[in-house]
């Protein structure tokens, strides 16, 4: 189930949230993300199980550790984890969550639609959405050639 623009839109409003996926390597896809979101002005709270800091950034263990004002998560996880998380976020009261393209399971659909209060955001890569550049501004354009991108 691909999240429509309202969506994403409705997510991207909220400038603090937390972060899993992202590592001490820059060259991972989760990291990279990280980085251009920090540069977009979003306060982030890197949830990393090892990790001391992420980008310079401190970083928790447990999404259980988040400050109660975070109510937005961005999951850049295998598809084994990524159902586990939601699960824990939502339990934790977060209702706005972006789980990236190809990262959602059946079980991810069903999270969808039995939780209908929050927003969860799936089937989409956050690139075609921010102020990205480079490769990602293209695949933009592509998507929109091809009427791929969310309406």
């Amino acid at each position: 189930m691909k999240a429509n623009l309202t969506q994403i839109n409705e997510f991207l409003d909220n400038k603090a949230m937390a972060f899993v996926g992202a590592s001490r390597n820059e060259k991972k896809f989760g990291t990279q993300v990280f980085i251009h979101q920090q540069k977009l002005g979003y306060i982030l709270y890197p949830v990393h199980p090892e990790a001391a800091e992420i980008q310079g950034v401190t970083c928790v263990n447990h999404i259980s550790d988040l400050p109660v004002k975070v109510k937005s998560i961005c999951l850049f996880t295998h598809k084994q984890a990524t159902d586990s998380i939601v699960e824990e976020s939502l339990k934790h009261g977060i209702t706005q969550i972006w789980v990236q393209q190809f990262s959602e399971t059946e079980k991810t659909s069903q999270l969808v639609q039995n939780f209908l209060q929050a927003n969860i955001v799936t089937g989409r890569c956050v690139f075609m959405y921010t102020e990205s550049s480079g490769m990602h501004n293209f695949h933009r354009k592509v998507n929109k050639m091809f009427g791929t991108i969310a309406k």
